[in-house]
């Protein structure tokens, strides 16, 4: 594989990464773009001894610093309290997949801080956040699956669907806090569509699970910052939970504040 074709197949990744890790696609997107301008203008920068993803994710945190995911000191603001070291310690590991060794790599700091990171973000989600979660799922063995996992970290699973109609009258009904959903539906109905529906009424965070993310990732429109792949990793569902609920209840904090 060429470096221009190793570089295009990770780019879907590396935008879902930056929309995660920001909770937004237009800034996510546009710390992709500024990556590639940088490696362009620069292309010494690039280390070919390292695997092109793991390069290509370091030049990522090289450009996007700490001064442009600053914490923000309002109150009611999670993330205010929370350090971006764990967040990024635990997407990295977790969600992208990278070992404590590569994300130390990274992000520039050394391999027991990566995993004590993480640590402490596992026990931030349990301490800090909880919220009432809708899950539109068809495949009744990953919705439990699903469920179990929210549960688990303290949230409460309001309602299960497998429909576009019946997710869009249940949103209506629990008013959700989170919504997972899975793109293709049980009566050949849309997930997406069913979150543009409620998102018409309601101003929810939306995780989609998809065995086909690179769908929902061409970076051409508007499209979702939280995406995760079939089959999922538990950690995965952990991990982007946790970021879509921070962002949600930063950006409410802010509303309220502001």
């Amino acid at each position: 594989m060429t470096f221009q074709a190793a570089i295009t197949t990770e780019l879907p990744f590396l935008r879902r990464y930056a929309r995660t890790l920001t909770g937004s696609q237009a800034v996510g997107d546009a710390a992709v773009r500024e990556t590639l301008e940088a490696m362009i203008a620069a292309p010494d920068e690039f280390n070919e001894a390292v695997s092109v993803r793991v390069e290509l994710y370091r030049i990522f945190h090289k450009i996007w610093t700490d001064s442009s995911l600053r914490p923000i000191d309002i109150p009611g603001a999670i993330v205010g309290a929370m350090p971006r070291g764990l967040r990024k310690s635990l997407l990295l590991t977790t969600i992208e997949g990278f070992t404590p060794h590569d994300a130390a790599y990274i992000l520039g700091i050394d391999a027991h801080e990566v995993e004590h990171n993480v640590s402490q973000a596992r026990e931030a989600i349990h301490s800090m956040l909880s919220a009432k979660v809708m899950i539109i799922e068809d495949e009744a063995i990953i919705a439990l699956h699903l469920k179990s996992l929210l549960v688990s970290m303290g949230n409460d699973v309001a309602a299960i669907v497998r429909t576009e109609s019946e997710a869009i009258a249940a949103a209506q009904q629990v008013q959700p806090e989170l919504i997972l959903a899975d793109v293709n539906l049980a009566d050949g109905s849309s997930g997406i569509d069913a979150v543009a529906h409620i998102l018409k009424d309601i101003t929810v965070p939306v995780i989609f699970i998809t065995a086909f993310p690179e769908k929902l990732l061409t970076g051409d429109g508007v499209e979702p910052a939280y995406v995760i792949s079939k089959p999922f990793n538990p950690d995965d569902v952990v991990a982007t939970v946790w970021q879509a609920l921070l962002v949600a209840r930063e950006t409410a904090a802010i509303a309220e504040y502001s």
